[in-house]
């Protein structure tokens, strides 16, 4: 018969923690400029795009045929189609970037929002609440943690 001190026995465990923001200031005005950069890069996007369609276009008709035989139409039809497509999925992520920018500018001065979660190991002993131990949060004001919430 093994002889196991069972006070010592304990599971190491990974965790999500949830990671909340105090609006502040500097917050919204560091977000907001992320979020500014992002909708500045998908217009940059959209042009160049645009730009190498277009010249996609005017090569096949330089080197076809005057007037365009129905092969070098195709090949345009199909440029356009493919710069429509990818254009209207960054024209989508350009309004979401824009809603999220619209979200960020009606938050009020220290309001708690969600930021995201990172993943923590914990250890769990005979008698120890594991629920409790699963909710833990932090919380943070311009980036320093202000405040560690839950049973760690």
């Amino acid at each position: 018969m093994t002889n196991v001190d069972e006070s010592k026995s304990s599971l190491l465990l990974k965790r999500p923690i949830n990671i909340k923001v105090v609006v502040t200031p500097r917050w919204k005005e560091e977000v907001q400029q992320q979020l500014q950069n992002q909708i500045n890069q998908i217009d940059s996007q959209i042009q160049q795009l645009d730009k190498q369609g277009q010249q996609a276009i005017t090569a096949i008709q330089n080197q076809g045929v005057k007037p365009a035989g129905p092969k070098e139409t195709q090949q345009i039809e199909s440029i356009q189609v493919q710069v429509n497509q990818k254009k209207s999925e960054l024209l989508e992520q350009k309004n979401q970037q824009l809603q999220q920018l619209q979200q960020v500018q009606m938050l009020e001065l220290d309001q708690e929002v969600s930021q995201g979660q990172i993943e923590s190991f914990f250890h769990v002993e005979r008698g120890d609440n594991l629920v409790r131990k699963m909710n833990v949060e932090i919380l943070l004001r311009d980036g320093v943690v202000e405040e560690i919430r839950g049973d760690i």
